[in-house]
């Protein structure tokens, strides 16, 4: 190799070396999430709170997905509560599989209640959707935290006190409802969690490299 092709060869190495430096930054800097200056610029209530429900989306979604589908059937213990909380829930805890149900019928149910239209009835015992298998119910709550996402970007400063009334969380206000339904979301999602670890499953959202849900099933 003469000293033309060897600075040749080093010369298209570095260009190699510094595109590739380049397309990490630009993906780095793609992935950074926005400052609070940045954020305040063009934030609105209804962007604040989609943003949270977001980070729940993920959680519930992406535990769901992770659990095999021969474990929705599995509750950590069989003992019936139903002397120590009558006339709410299920007699006892409920099944990985109902947990999921709950949570896609409560998002319906506060949708409803935020669009001021009649949500579906007794989701604390299950709701009236049929979805039982893995895959059907995956698309039952996905479908119920879009319906969420579209609710709560309606949003503004203008409607955010008006009164909600409803079987779920009512009366209340807009505001009040909104919060509800991120809390809502977490309190389950720590119940899903916990169900997960013992099967000996890690939490998708607890791992090094969490994996992006799924958009179809």
């Amino acid at each position: 190799m003469n000293r033309y092709h060897r600075s040749f060869v080093v010369v298209r190495v570095v260009i190699l070396i510094l595109v590739g430096l380049a397309f990490l930054i630009a993906r780095f800097a793609k992935a950074q999430d926005p400052t609070a200056a940045e954020l305040a610029r063009k934030e609105t209530v209804a962007s604040a709170f989609t943003r949270g429900f977001g980070y729940q989306e993920y959680q519930v979604r992406s535990a769901a997905e992770a659990m095999p589908e021969e474990k929705y059937g599995f509750r950590p213990v069989e003992s019936n509560f139903k002397n120590e909380t009558p006339g709410y829930g299920p007699a006892q805890l409920r099944t990985f599989a109902e947990q999921v149900k709950h949570v896609a019928c409560a998002n319906f149910g506060f949708a409803a209640e935020l669009d001021g239209t009649t949500p579906p009835p007794a989701c604390d015992k299950g709701g009236p959707n049929p979805a039982k298998t893995k895959k059907e119910l995956l698309i039952y709550l996905r479908e119920s935290f879009a319906a969420v996402n579209k609710s709560l970007g309606d949003i503004t400063q203008k409607n955010m006190f008006d009164p909600i009334e409803g079987p779920y969380a009512g009366p209340n206000t807009r505001l009040g409802l909104a919060t509800t339904i991120i809390w809502h979301a977490a309190d389950h999602y720590g119940q899903m969690a916990l169900y997960l670890r013992l099967n000996g499953i890690i939490p998708p959202s607890s791992r090094p490299n969490p994996p992006k849900v799924q958009d179809t099933y």
